[in-house]
């Protein structure tokens, strides 16, 4: 076991000092140029098109709506990273990792644009829902069937078995540290209740995750803005701690400068998943009559999901002035700085709190993997296989260590990245004239722009179901 994860920690140190990263900041700062800034110029246009009914119901078929697809994608964002990641992040990377995470966030949003419009450019009709994905615009968008079964191989592996080992790690850390459960038995009840919804396909995740990502994220935020006005004399200070150990001298001279980008960068995109390939999996079942309407809603998750909910946990930690040390597991940090502040009934509060978080997590994962697996083969053998697997690995990680689940979802989730960072370079071009497109239809007075095949000359013939 100690051999691997020393190999895991090695593959990630080469992986992300020296590809990752350059390429994570790199695509999104081109994309934001490139799009004229569209995480911010049309930030309003993101709000209005959430509340906008966008289905269009033909008799006898199931749709998924725009809504319930941004709630999916969200409860995957939604999870583990917001609150274990990003105590994880400031214990080994120190409060400077908070302002990369900010970053990757306001630059990686473009990159979710590019790669949740170009998932709804190609997507395919299935038989309850649409379906699409990097693995699709890969092989119809690129030309390239090998490099797109290469992504549903990986995506498959990261979110069904690595990061699901994650979430069920956390959860039961969280619940042994405030109820002292067996994380044997907590571990099974997981994996049941894991299997009984994912058995259910993409329509019962759709429902569940609708209801639940609401509930928690609104509940978790209203706490963590109490404690935020608790302590608002202390914002500016931790303002400047945040800043001051991002770019300060004593954190240059000493490397911490290193270790505040990596872990901002590697937590911020276990979190907001922007780039990753992962949302645009999910985004593209959403039935929009138009590409660029799903791409606008993704990227407002990556704005909610980093910019709020991590933001809220970085200053619930920083505010208490808990003990800051790579040793204490990500998610008990969390939950001893919530103590400091409320009490005991913090402990109590985040175990609660990532159950919701991590459990809607899993179900979210799983359909990315689901959604790969039938691009592979439609056999319906090797996916009731996928499920019990990803059902074994939910009760693996209840039983492994923090290290080790961390090591594992660090590197699959660089290859699948990087896998799809080189397709959107190549095709983010389609995504640019299909945002073009809809300003000028916008400022021609359409309300809501429609597109069809063929209306943009060079895109005619690339998207069957438009």
């Amino acid at each position: 076991m100690e051999l691997l994860l020393k190999w895991l920690t090695e593959i990630n140190d080469f992986l992300w000092t020296y590809i990752l990263i350059i390429m994570l900041l790199g695509c999104a700062a081109w994309f934001t140029l490139r799009s004229r800034f569209v995480q911010f110029r049309m930030f309003k246009e993101m709000i209005r098109l959430l509340g906008e009914s966008t289905g269009r119901h033909t008799p006898g078929e199931k749709h998924i709506s725009s809504f319930q697809a941004f709630a999916v994608s969200l409860a995957s964002r939604v999870g583990t990273g917001n609150l274990a990641g990003v105590a994880t992040a400031i214990a080994v990377g120190g409060p400077g990792a908070v302002f990369w995470m900010w970053i990757i966030a306001l630059l990686g949003a473009s990159s979710a644009f590019v790669e949740s419009t170009l998932a709804q450019l190609y997507k395919i009709k299935g038989k309850d829902s649409f379906i699409g994905g990097p693995a699709y615009y890969m092989k119809k968008g690129l030309g390239m069937s090998w490099m797109g079964i290469l992504f549903a191989v990986l995506i498959s592996i990261t979110f069904g078995f690595a990061f699901n080992s994650v979430q069920s790690n956390t959860i039961c850390a969280a619940w042994e540290e405030a109820f002292g459960i067996d994380v044997r038995i907590l571990g099974g009840i997981i994996t049941g209740l894991t299997l009984v919804i994912i058995f259910g396909g993409i329509q019962r995740i759709a429902k569940v995750s609708s209801i639940v990502v609401p509930v928690m994220a609104l509940g978790y935020i209203l706490l963590a803005l109490t404690i935020v006005l608790f302590n608002i004399r202390e914002i500016p200070a931790v303002f400047k701690l945040i800043v001051g150990s991002a770019f300060g001298w004593e954190q240059f001279a000493g490397g911490g400068i290193g270790a505040a980008l990596m872990q901002g960068i590697k937590r911020g995109l276990f979190s907001n998943e922007a780039g990753m390939g992962s949302a645009p999996n999910v985004a593209a079942t959403a039935d929009v009559s138009r590409p660029v309407k799903q791409g606008l809603i993704q990227a407002l998750g990556v704005f909610t999901d980093t910019l709020v909910i991590c933001s809220c946990t970085a200053f619930i930690i920083l505010f208490s002035h808990a003990s800051l040390s790579p040793d204490v597991n990500g998610i008990q940090l969390t939950q001893q700085a919530l103590s400091n502040e409320i009490g005991n009934f913090g402990t109590i509060f985040v175990a609660i709190a990532i159950l919701l978080f991590a459990f809607s997590s899993i179900i979210g994962n799983y359909y990315y993997g689901e959604a790969n697996i039938r691009f592979i083969t439609n056999k319906r053998s090797v996916l009731f296989i996928y499920r019990l697997l990803v059902g074994g690995m939910v009760f693996f990680g209840a039983l492994t260590s923090l290290d080790l689940a961390w090591g594992l979802a660090d590197v699959t989730m660089g290859l699948m990245a990087l896998c799809n960072l080189i397709a959107i370079i190549l095709l983010g071009r389609q995504a640019f004239l299909l945002l073009k497109d809809y300003m000028d239809q916008k400022r021609a007075g359409v309300n809501s722009p429609v597109y069809r095949n063929g209306c943009i000359p060079e895109l005619k013939d690339k998207g069957e179901c438009w």
